[in-house]
């Protein structure tokens, strides 16, 4: 049954706090803080956008790939147990990053953080919430992917301010020591590791047609390829708009810390959405709210692209920080509900993939359009356009699929 949220947060706050640490930490993966330093790293190894584009999209590309290998673990092992593995690699590629000596070297750099970071440090966390919580999936994904809404927040206006004082390199040392940081706090908060009752484990957790699905199974499935152009363009688009925010600010008027200034808008209108969608997704299931998740995305890059001065960016980064929350809770919480969690970590790697692959492919198309004269805000038009074809996809396949789904009568247990 599904608790009231004050009494759920209090009795679940070691397993959430453990949730919402590991998705911040994986901050320092992520491409809204590594753009940060474009300027800097295209300028101390004479790269051009197409260069640091192709450079981040082959780092990336090669950590989707390695995910389809490691993400299954975690279906063989505890959050905890992985996390205390993956946290200190991630501390080392932020080492790496801040000693690199030649251009390289950037790939290998970026791959591991784009691996350690965005892909197994949230994977552990958005994993481990759908295992553990069932009736209240939606508010434990909310609660946790809060943590990574922050880290866009303040992170990227934090060190950008910085930058002047300390460098990029130096950086680059305070975020490996914040990550070792982290270790022996979420090793306090896992102690006992949440596992719920068989109760859990019964027909409420099982996935279309009351089963548990298979890898194999889900990509055979024509709901899943349905979902691909959701899971590719907020990935895709996104990383680009934060990869090229140095470029954006350029050819808006903006100065750089006046555009980031704004990320706090972006955050502020997805953690809102973020928890207004895990509560309504508890009372509705994700069938009946992904059709609208791509709308204010498309808005927002209409906006972005079309309008002028920072009320018109604030906007728009609203918007599209709409979706960015929503998508968060909904999407996570489609392969639990859909597809069922027995399997959740080999079935989430696939989409983690995907979604890693799509924050491959958005620089680099990007940073070769621009290069070729082809300015971001420009390109913002045609993405708009993008993301109504597929709230239409989206709209057609829930109507395809929800009908499989088993009836509810979730429960949420606490287990040894």
């Amino acid at each position: 049954m599904q608790a009231r949220p004050l009494g759920f947060l209090r009795e679940n706050a070691a397993w959430l706090s453990a949730g919402f640490l590991l998705t911040l930490t994986s901050s320092f993966g992520q491409t809204f803080l590594i753009s940060v330093f474009a300027g800097e790293i295209r300028s101390a190894f004479s790269l051009s956008h197409g260069d640091w584009g192709a450079i981040y999209a082959l780092g990336t590309l090669a950590s989707a790939v390695t995910m389809l290998w490691v993400g299954p673990l975690t279906d063989r092992f505890r959050a905890r147990d992985l996390a205390l593995i993956v946290l200190p690699i991630l501390a080392a590629a932020c080492l790496a990053m801040a000693a690199i000596p030649t251009a390289w070297a950037l790939p290998f750099v970026i791959y591991a953080l784009r691996l350690s970071g965005q892909g197994m440090t949230f994977h552990i966390a958005i994993v481990a919430m759908g295992r553990w919580f069932d009736a209240n999936r939606g508010k434990a994904l909310a609660v946790a992917t809060l943590g990574v809404t922050i880290g866009q927040a303040l992170l990227p206006l934090g060190f950008v301010a910085l930058l002047p004082v300390f460098g990029w390199r130096a950086l680059w040392v305070v975020a490996g020591l914040l990550v070792l940081a982290v270790v022996p706090v979420l090793t306090g908060l896992l102690r006992r590791e949440r596992t719920p009752s068989e109760s859990a484990h019964s027909q409420s957790s099982t996935g279309m047609e009351g089963r548990h699905w298979h890898r194999n199974e889900m990509l055979r499935h024509w709901l899943f390829w349905a979902m691909v152009p959701l899971l590719l363009g907020p990935s895709a688009f996104i990383t680009a708009l934060f990869f090229f925010q140095v470029h954006v600010a350029d050819i808006k008027g903006f100065s750089h810390l006046s555009f980031v200034a704004l990320f706090p808008v972006f955050t502020g209108c997805a953690t809102v959405m973020m928890l207004a969608s895990g509560i309504a997704l508890d009372r509705l299931g994700t069938a009946r709210l992904l059709p609208f998740l791509a709308l204010p995305m498309a808005l927002g890059f209409l906006v972005l692209g079309l309008g002028n001065g920072l009320a018109g960016a604030a906007l728009g980064m609203a918007l599209v920080g709409m979706t960015t929350g929503a998508s968060a809770t909904l999407v996570s919480a489609f392969w639990a509900e859909f597809y069922g969690t027995r399997n959740l970590g080999a079935i989430k790697s696939v989409a983690a993939a995907i979604m890693v692959l799509g924050s491959a492919i958005g620089p680099v198309v990007s940073g070769y359009l621009i290069d070729t004269g082809l300015g971001f805000e420009k390109q913002m038009v045609l993405i708009a356009g993008y993301f109504i074809v597929t709230a239409i996809i989206v709209t057609l396949a829930m109507r395809g699929a929800r009908n499989t789904l088993p009836p509810a009568g979730k429960v949420d247990v606490i287990g040894a």
